[in-house]
């Protein structure tokens, strides 16, 4: 699409306010409830989300909007080739629940298969992400989920001499990510709940993050976004090809897949 920067500040804004949701929600009594999948989902998860599609209707007019719980109550429009967006109001849903931070607001745009522009906000540590058109930024938030300070530029880095630091899933590693990782120089592991893993990549703070169990687009799009834009790539397991989205046929589950912040494996 043209103007994504513009388009991507107006992203950041809708995070940012649907951050304000969640933590409003964060800071009282969070009622639990489960979906079909067995998986927990929240008011909080309800009202950001509406919020959210609210407001690209608005940033966006007629681009089509894939979003976590409107995809589970059955509600999913038809992208066909066109350009849409890809939202998890609440990525990390068990990490909300659990109270340690680790969750995320999660907008992407998907083009031709692939995240051109993403947001990844994580309003109860005050990190906030966004990436597009080959750049990636950082900007601190207050406890209010409204962006202080200035904006640096994020890249990811080339792994320390000593090792690769990686970050693994809170709630999801296993013996097939161990596996994998027995590949590699590792040298550190870093654990993280939600799409804040991509992110800890983008900004040089890790090299590489393994995924074999399941995930769904909105999971991962928007940080993939940010870590592209900070120089990185995610592809399958196979270490060549490229992570894709638009899989409708399939549900919008994502294959197994590996998070790189170089060019090359390592």
């Amino acid at each position: 699409m043209k103007n994504n920067k513009a388009l991507t500040r107006a992203i950041v804004e809708i995070a940012c306010e649907a951050g304000g949701v969640i933590l409003r929600h964060y800071a009282g009594t969070v009622e639990r409830r489960q979906k079909a999948d067995k998986s927990p989902v929240t008011d909080a998860d309800h009202e950001a989300e509406a919020l959210i599609l609210d407001r690209l209707s608005r940033a966006a007019p007629g681009v089509p909007v894939v979003a976590e719980e409107s995809a589970a109550a059955g509600a999913i429009p038809d992208i066909g080739s066109a350009p849409f967006f890809l939202v998890d109001p609440l990525d990390g849903t068990k990490e909300f629940l659990n109270r340690n931070g680790e969750f995320t607001v999660n907008i992407a745009l998907i083009e031709h298969g692939a995240p051109t522009a993403g947001v990844v906000f994580a309003p109860a540590i005050g990190r906030m992400f966004w990436g597009s058109d080959g750049e990636a930024f950082e900007q601190h938030a207050d406890p209010q989920a409204q962006l202080i300070g200035a904006a640096h530029r994020i890249k990811t880095r080339v792994p320390p001499e000593h090792g690769m630091t990686a970050v693994a899933s809170r709630s999801h590693r296993d013996s097939k990510t161990e596996e994998l990782l027995a590949h590699y120089k590792i040298a550190e592991f870093i654990t993280s709940g939600s799409s804040v893993k991509f992110c800890l990549i983008a900004a040089g703070e890790a090299d590489i993050y393994p995924r074999h169990g399941p995930t769904c687009e909105w999971d991962t799009a928007a940080g993939h976004a940010v870590l592209a834009a900070a120089g990185g790539r995610v592809t399958l397991l196979d270490g060549h090809t490229p992570l894709t989205y638009g899989r409708a046929r399939d549900k919008f589950v994502n294959p197994h897949f590996i998070a790189w912040g170089t060019a090359e494996n390592a």
